[in-house]
């Protein structure tokens, strides 16, 4: 079993990208699948494909919560063995199904089953050093990119050599190799203790408890209005380059693909050095500059009227959205006691799966009532706005810094070393009473020595 940080780490972003790959390499495809192997219409293709995508991000933003929950109770490496087997499973049951409405219960049962990523992360910060935590935040970032990025191309070829129920079979692989490598490599982490103010007692938040506290509601709100800019640009992207400029209308999917990579790439090679800089100059700057960056440039891709520009600010847009995440999640670490780590986790991920769910809605009625680009300047608006709202009204818990978790982390240190040292002074006061009874009882039994009773000799 392994312990060291670095091997825990490189585990990690190994499955991070498994995970992702596993994910994008299908969804892209599903209104695809479902007309060609499951016999839905041109009419009802689109109505089963908005339920089928959404359902799942429903019912997981539902059990998320739930499961971090759950993970400090019961462990973190169950956790993870209970997604990657039951993702497994639904991934196997989509190369199965034969009828939308199957498909639709599998989804179902894989929002049941989410929480693999947010279960990686929790068990990850278990591992990794305080002074390390923006760097793995950033590998683990990127790593989720680089997946979402390579999954579609081996969806694309799969499907295009060998059909796409085998590409659900592969993914069903993929998690399964996660499911192996875990039970015979990953050991559960040991338990923290985090003393609360005065020192004496050990802090436990309940999933309430992390709602209430506003250091950790800013954050989900970041979380969810992040993903939800994100999945309110999609569905447009495509229709969008097709207006412009330069566009070749033969090769619209594929010059589509391309230019939604570029914020892919950008992203995948930025993530870690946001980490980096987050490290040493604390996480909430480089989280509300990300913010300010990303909705400048989100603005900006509704000016241009030709390709080129606008995959350039779609390279730089990856750069600024980047920074969100290895930020958030790296102050979500700093603010929750270990303890209640995996509900926090699960809270965050809850929140990005609510936004997952409004994005493409929200995007499709801006987009049907207003010109595309409108999309473009409401998003990046929505993001700006958060940025400023952290340079100024941000609570100062999420300001805090590395340092200071450290001080945390030597009084939890202490307290440990404290509660050793009265559990041996007990032992050893125990053992000088009995020590103390036993030369009591031999003196009663044992009479005084006096000569007049000696016999006579």
């Amino acid at each position: 079993m392994l312990r060291n940080w670095k091997v825990i780490l490189g585990i990690m972003v190994c499955f991070a990208i498994m995970m992702s790959s596993s994910y994008t390499m299908l969804i892209p495809f599903l209104p695809i699948y479902l007309v060609e192997e499951l016999g839905a219409s041109g009419d009802n293709v689109n109505i089963w494909s908005g339920i089928i995508f959404s359902i799942s991000f429903a019912i997981s933003a539902v059990v998320s919560p739930l499961w971090g929950k759950l993970s400090d109770h019961s462990g973190k490496k169950p956790m993870i063995l209970r997604a990657s087997i039951l993702l497994s499973l639904t991934y196997f049951l989509g190369g199965l199904v034969h009828t939308p409405l199957q498909l639709f219960l599998v989804r179902v049962l894989q929002g049941i089953a989410s929480g693999l990523w947010p279960a990686c992360l929790s068990l990850l910060s278990a591992y990794v050093p305080k002074n390390r935590i923006g760097i793995a935040m950033g590998l683990m970032q990127s790593a989720n990119i680089t997946g979402g990025i390579i999954g579609p191309l081996m969806g694309g070829t799969l499907a295009s050599l060998f059909g796409m129920r085998n590409s659900f079979f592969v993914g069903a692989a993929s998690l399964m190799t996660i499911t192996i490598v875990t039970v015979f490599f990953i050991k559960e982490p040991p338990k923290e203790v985090h003393p609360s103010a005065d020192g004496t007692a050990l802090v436990k938040s309940s999933n309430m408890a992390l709602l209430k506290n506003p250091n950790v509601f800013i954050l989900l709100a970041c979380a969810g209005l992040t993903n939800m800019v994100i999945l309110s640009l999609q569905p447009i992207m495509t229709l969008y380059i097709r207006d412009l400029d330069g566009t070749d209308p033969q090769n619209l999917m594929l010059v589509s693909g391309l230019v939604f990579s570029l914020g892919g790439m950008a992203g995948a090679m930025a993530a870690p050095v946001w980490g980096r800089t987050g490290q040493k100059v604390g996480f909430y700057k480089t989280m509300f500059v990300a913010f300010l960056a990303a909705g400048i440039i989100i603005a900006l891709q509704g000016l241009p009227k030709s390709l080129v520009p606008f995959a350039i600010m779609q390279f730089m847009g990856g750069l600024g959205f980047s920074g969100i995440f290895p930020s958030a999640n790296s102050i979500l670490i700093l603010v929750t006691p270990p303890t209640s780590r995996g509900a926090g986790f699960g809270l965050f991920f809850a929140a990005q799966q609510v936004g997952g769910a409004i994005g493409p809605v929200l995007g499709g009625l801006i987009a049907t009532f207003m010109p595309l680009h409108s999309v473009f300047f409401f998003s990046g608006g929505i993001l700006f706005i958060i940025g400023v709202y952290l340079v100024f009204r941000a609570p100062e818990g999420i300001k805090i810094q590395v340092n200071e978790t450290a001080r945390r982390d030597s009084a939890s240190t202490d307290y440990i070393k404290k509660l050793k040292r009265k559990a041996l002074e007990e032992i050893k006061r125990e053992k000088m009473e009995q020590n103390s009874g036993t030369k009591n009882r031999v003196k009663k039994q044992v009479p005084p020595f006096n000569k007049d009773n000696l016999p006579y000799i």
